[in-house]
């Protein structure tokens, strides 16, 4: 028997390009960040408590693809040209390392955590055609090191709750991917399509994990989130109410309650003329939504242990 849930809008906070929810659970708060509203004058890092509606934002200079709460207070973000901590008393930047992606056009994405608390964060060619970045991790001491190349548009990259299998998505390839994972080393191996996109009216975009070892996956333009079972089946799919859905989280003090973030452009490079077919902004798109009553646990979300 089919679960009642509803869908709400949380906060329209006109996201340019809303991404990477985190569920903060020593403060009960949500995290996530505008990738890009930096470049038309919006705050790029946001804060809700939903218990009381209260929301905080802060600015930054670049793109940024990524956020990582840290352990011992602060964060680390995957800006437009590498890794930097953040403050949130004072909003500053410090650089922990640049990367070596093609800086005329390639900037970082989508990442996350593991259980060892690595940040992982990929790049993206900015004009979304041609495999260009890699696949970056961060380790506590600082290290970084390339896992991954050849990449067009990196997003969606989460652990089984068992630790054993990595998931990334290269977006614009169409595919969702799964590794096997060492959390001893932080290794990947043994690369294979977990799912295809190929069929679909949308690209996978932002994803988490449940406790049953499901994946769920916002796809942009169709405004699908999208759960995949282990085997990469689909178990079900959830249209939301704006077609540019960009990333999922589990959240609330449960871990039940599901927040996807979303996107208020509307102009993309010529490359993908799947985006052109919108003239005009949706009502609520880049918004903040929540759905509530489906009955499913999330797993909590790693701090960065550097």
């Amino acid at each position: 028997m089919a679960r009642h849930f509803t869908i709400e809008c949380v906060l329209d906070c006109e996201n340019h390009l809303g991404e990477g929810p985190i569920w903060d659970h020593g403060s009960g708060t949500l995290y996530w960040v505008d990738s890009t509203g930096s470049r038309v004058g919006k705050d790029a890092i946001w804060r809700l408590d939903p218990e009381n509606g209260d929301v905080r934002s802060w600015p930054l200079e670049q793109d940024v693809g990524a956020m990582a709460l840290r352990k011992n207070g602060g964060a680390v973000l995957a800006l437009s040209d590498g890794f930097y901590t953040f403050d949130f008393d004072t909003g500053r930047t410090e650089l922990i390392a640049q990367v070596d992606d093609d800086p005329s056009r390639a900037r970082l994405n989508d990442g996350k955590c593991d259980r060892a608390g690595r940040f992982f964060a990929g790049g993206m060619d900015d004009q979304e055609e041609l495999g260009i970045c890699g696949l970056w991790k961060l380790d506590p001491d600082m290290t970084l090191n390339k896992v991954e190349s050849g990449i067009i548009c990196s997003n969606g990259p989460c652990w089984s709750p068992d630790d054993k299998t990595f998931y990334f998505a290269d977006t614009f390839r169409n595919e969702i991917w799964a590794y096997d994972y060492d959390l001893s080393t932080g290794s990947l191996t043994n690369r294979r399509v977990f799912a295809s996109t190929a069929d679909d009216s949308g690209f996978a975009d932002g994803s988490t994990v449940d406790e049953e070892g499901c994946v769920w996956n916002a796809q942009v333009i169709s405004g699908d989130l999208i759960r995949y079972a282990p085997n990469g089946s689909i178990e079900r799919k959830i249209t939301m109410p704006v077609r540019n859905i960009t990333s999922v989280m589990f959240g609330g003090p449960d871990l039940m309650d599901i927040y996807v973030t979303s996107m208020a452009r509307v102009s993309h490079p010529a490359a993908h003329d799947n985006f052109e077919k919108q003239t005009k902004p949706q009502f609520a798109a880049g918004a903040l939504f929540r759905i509530r009553g489906l009955g499913i646990r999330g797993v909590p979300e790693p701090r960065f242990a550097g």
